[in-house]
């Protein structure tokens, strides 16, 4: 894929033109010479004070890149906001003329500080696939790694005349006392927001989500909060127990109950006393083992088995499942009552594909989370991704959500033996789609790296191949089965792509 240098001329640029016989080139030409660029968009936000077309000249003997000027009038050369709007506009005008096809790379030495710090909100919000680059004289050209992620919400309003301004930016990840969430998206953010407000109110929770949304992190984090957090957080899965065991486990049972009963043995209720008891998979308890955990909801005792005397119970409920209970309630598979007994504060917790800018946050977490697990057994290699790996995960569906992710980043870790994660690792640890009756292909996330002209030349790359395979490398027949009229279409797509017939 062909890539395009975006910077700003500096005043570097310009003396170095004017001294040509000195070794300093500037930062533009220096990148330019030692780099492969089909375009150079250079903002120029001096006017022809500094006599820039003439630097231009000068660049041009250099480099057989096209070089396209750009005028930028700025109220000041660190107005954030202005910066921030000139440079977007060129870095979209330029990727929709190539539709998309081109990598971004964004030059952060020209310039002054207020620029680079834009270029810098640039590549890690909406052009999250572009490539940071600086250089100098004595170390050249170098990749820019930036050690954390960044937010940026920025709503100009020109119409008003209001003073332009970041109306939100935050420098890292919201990591929450060691809970694991990592979000900074603004439905989870709201999410945030409600979780603490219902932890610090003794009601009981439902948390509904997909599978591997992360519902058992946001009922440790409500617990962690409450009134309740110096006491026991215990987690059960509901869907984990016999129904012949329910009473058992949950009740517990007095010694000689059963056979087996050696000792008396409290149930999950009695181990959680003062504290939180999460009921995980909710919608999988069994009718009856559901009319028995209303009762202890609503009267606040328990009965072992084998045993004449209630026991009295304070625990807290938070409840989860993937499935809607509602929806469940209404095709009477599950009871209406618990229902509303449970619902007091409900949370809808969203897939990765609903949460535009999070994939990026949570891709280097886990990451992280691995790499420190990983550091402590011998030879391993501390990871990386590599920019084509990280789009190739960012553009994945993630039907299994963050537990999906996670896993995959941890098989590429195991299997990759190179500190940079490339493509290829990522495509060999990839599972493929379990969706029914719907192509992956169908179902990826909008936003965060999603490109519809990469998807559509992937499609067309795809069925080209397939069409000329089983052809045999007769164009004639291998257009009639894309069916395409005439195989000049075909033979366009073949040079585009590079198919090999």
């Amino acid at each position: 894929m062909t890539r395009i240098l975006f910077a700003w001329v500096g005043m570097h640029d310009i003396k170095a033109s004017r001294d040509d016989n000195s070794d300093n080139l500037g930062p533009i030409a220096r990148v330019a010479l030692e780099g492969e660029y089909e375009r150079l968009v250079l903002l120029n936000n001096y006017g022809d004070e500094e006599n820039v077309p003439a630097y231009v000249d000068w660049l041009k003997e250099k480099t057989t890149a096209r070089i396209e000027l750009v005028p930028a009038s700025l109220p000041s050369p660190i107005d954030f906001a202005a910066i921030y709007v000139a440079a977007k506009t060129q870095v979209e005008k330029a990727l929709k003329a190539v539709r998309g096809q081109a990598v971004p790379v964004f030059h952060l030495s020209p310039g002054t500080p207020a620029m680079q710090a834009v270029w810098i909100m640039l590549g890690k919000g909406p052009f999250a696939e572009a490539e940071l680059i600086q250089s100098s004289q004595q170390q050249g050209v170098q990749q820019v790694e930036m050690p954390f992620n960044i937010f940026t919400e920025f709503i100009p309003d020109t119409k008003a005349g209001a003073d332009r301004r970041l109306m939100h930016m935050n420098v890292s990840a919201p990591d929450y006392s060691g809970s694991g969430i990592v979000g900074q998206c603004k439905s989870m953010q709201l999410l945030m927001s409600q979780a603490r407000l219902v932890a610090e109110r003794d009601v009981p929770v439902l948390i509904e989500g997909e599978t591997g949304t992360g519902k058992e992190l946001f009922a440790q984090f409500i617990h962690s909060y409450s009134q309740r957090r110096e006491r026991k957080f215990l987690a059960v899965n509901c869907g984990a127990i016999p129904a012949d065991l329910f009473e058992a486990e949950f009740f517990g049972y007095q010694k000689g109950a059963f056979s087996g009963a050696i000792k008396d043995h409290p149930g999950y209720f009695e181990q959680a006393h003062g504290g939180t008891l999460f009921l995980d998979e909710l919608g999988e308890l069994p009718a009856a083992a559901q009319v028995k955990v209303l009762r202890v909801l609503n009267d606040g005792v328990v009965r072992r088995i084998g045993d004449t005397e209630e026991r009295q119970v304070d625990v807290r409920i938070i409840a989860a499942t993937n499935r809607n209970l509602l929806s469940e309630v209404a095709a009477e598979r599950f009871r209406a009552d618990l229902f509303y007994r449970l619902a007091v504060a409900i949370l809808r917790l969203p897939p990765l594909r609903e949460r535009e800018g999070d994939i990026h946050l949570l891709l280097e977490h886990m990451l992280g989370e691995i790499n420190e697990k990983l550091s402590r057994e011998p030879g391993y290699k501390k990871k990386k991704f590599s920019i084509n790996a990280k789009n190739l995960m960012k553009r994945h569906a993630w039907p299994g959500n963050a537990r999906e992710m996670y896993n995959t980043i941890l098989r590429i870790c195991v299997w990759c033996q190179i500190e940079i994660i490339q493509e290829e690792d990522v495509r060999m640890a990839l599972l493929p789609s379990t969706s029914s009756g719907k192509d992956d292909i169908l179902s990826r996330p909008l936003g965060d790296g999603f490109n519809i002209h990469e998807l559509q030349d992937f499609l067309t790359l795809h069925y080209t191949q397939r069409a000329l395979d089983e052809s045999h490398g007769n164009k004639s027949k291998a257009a009639a089965l894309l069916g395409l009229n005439n195989y000049q279409t075909l033979t366009n797509w073949i040079k585009k792509y590079d198919i090999k017939t």
